[in-house]
């Protein structure tokens, strides 16, 4: 790899690393149901639906892996979040995983 290449490579990598430090805006927080018992879960940002599908998800089904690319495109402003939210919402009724009724002060 000559010099060029390596520096082009080194833009491309600072420039996405960039690209992340902002917050893309999720909108209104999704709460899922994630036990019978109805504990929940809130997902307020596209960082946390990001972290869940990809360190504590229950199953690894081809949902799972829809949201996961629709969610990196909307960090990358690739992609629509409305999309990467769908997609996140696909993949928690993949796993099981129902909507939960919002708390009155989420409303």
């Amino acid at each position: 790899m000559n010099r060029l290449q390596k520096i082009v490579l080194a833009f491309i990598r600072e420039s996405r690393h960039l690209a992340r430090m902002f917050e893309v805006n999720w909108g209104k927080p999704l709460i899922i149901a994630v036990t019978t018992e109805g504990d929940t879960k809130k997902i307020s940002t596209i960082e946390h639906a990001q972290y869940l599908l990809s360190r504590d998800w229950p199953v690894d089904d081809v949902a799972r892996r829809k949201a996961l690319i629709a969610i990196d495109d909307a960090m990358e402003c690739m992609g629509s979040v409305t999309s990467a939210r769908a997609a996140f919402l696909q993949a928690a009724q993949s796993a099981g995983f129902k909507p939960a009724p919002a708390p009155a002060f989420f409303v």
